[in-house]
């Protein structure tokens, strides 16, 4: 990955932690909700251990960063290290622009679908550029890893042990909506990371094939593959390009075909995960940025 590349993830990330700090701030916290998180699992603690929820949360995020670097790699240790720094960070400046002391709805629910779609948003961000939060998301990260599930799953997964907790310092009231804030925030994230895997899976059928496989495989930089197919009405034998494309590629696509004036006739599916080398021209063209 160039410079570009990695100012780009950087800005990306940092963008990311503030969406989540924001969540954690204005509707975590104020609420007393104990969504599967380490803010949430720190909460109780804080209350159990007479402790600064602070402290805790320092000494368990430092034990969840050695596990990151020692079962998932270098590159995430090191990106959620950076998360982990900022995550602090974000909520002084919150604390002293904004100082909050109660809910900011005066309901219990609403701060939950808040704080639910927010932080998902963010948390699926940081997942899709292999990165995490810190917390508890590193155990998910690591889950996911090594049992294939999906993050959202391995995000429940990890986080219903901490709802279960709001029962020795809540209420059973707390207890229901932290379990059931917790696999919603699993919906949510697969949710939007599905929507950033979502790719377009392209047939075209044209006379003029060679000129827009040249186009998809020079200008795009992407792969094409080419099938004969017989037309049932006049018997007679076509080409037909498939590819596979993100959707601002395929946008683009489109825009050719129309500044060419070439006759294609042209079938879209939608496509929600590609397994295998589909971006290693992506990859390559990341590199030379």
């Amino acid at each position: 990955m160039g410079k570009q590349g990695i100012v780009k993830e950087g800005v990306l990330i940092t963008c990311a932690m503030l969406i989540v700090s924001a969540a954690v701030y204005f509707f975590l916290v104020p609420s007393k909700i104990v969504v599967g998180s380490i803010s949430g699992l720190a909460m109780v603690l804080a209350e159990l251990l007479h402790m600064q929820m602070s402290t805790i949360t320092f000494i368990l995020n430092v034990v969840l960063l050695m596990a990151g670097f020692l079962f998932i790699g270098k590159e995430f240790g090191a990106k959620t290290i950076y998360t982990s720094l900022l995550l602090p960070v974000f909520l002084w400046i919150f604390e002293r622009l904004f100082p909050v002391t109660e809910s900011l709805t005066g309901n219990s629910v609403y701060d939950l679908v808040s704080y639910i779609l927010i932080i998902a948003l963010g948390q699926a961000i940081l997942f899709n550029v292999n990165a995490s939060s810190g917390g508890l998301d590193v155990i998910a990260k690591i889950i996911s890893k090594y049992t294939r599930a999906d993050i959202g799953k391995a995000v429940t997964i990890a986080g219903m042990v901490t709802a279960v907790t709001s029962i020795l310092v809540y209420d059973i009231g707390t207890l229901v909506v932290s379990v059931l804030g917790t696999y919603a925030n699993g919906l949510a994230v697969d949710y939007f990371i599905d929507g950033f895997n979502r790719r377009k899976k392209i047939c075209i059928l044209s006379d003029e094939y060679e000129r827009i496989q040249k186009y998809i495989m020079q200008e795009l930089i992407r792969g094409v593959t080419i099938y004969t197919a017989k037309g049932g009405y006049d018997g007679k034998e076509k080409t037909e390009l498939v590819t596979i494309m993100t959707p601002s590629e395929y946008k683009q696509l489109l825009n050719y075909l129309h500044r060419s004036e070439i006759q294609a006739f042209v079938t879209v599916y939608n496509v929600s995960q590609v397994i295998g080398k589909w971006n290693i021209n992506g990859d390559r063209r990341k590199k030379s940025e």
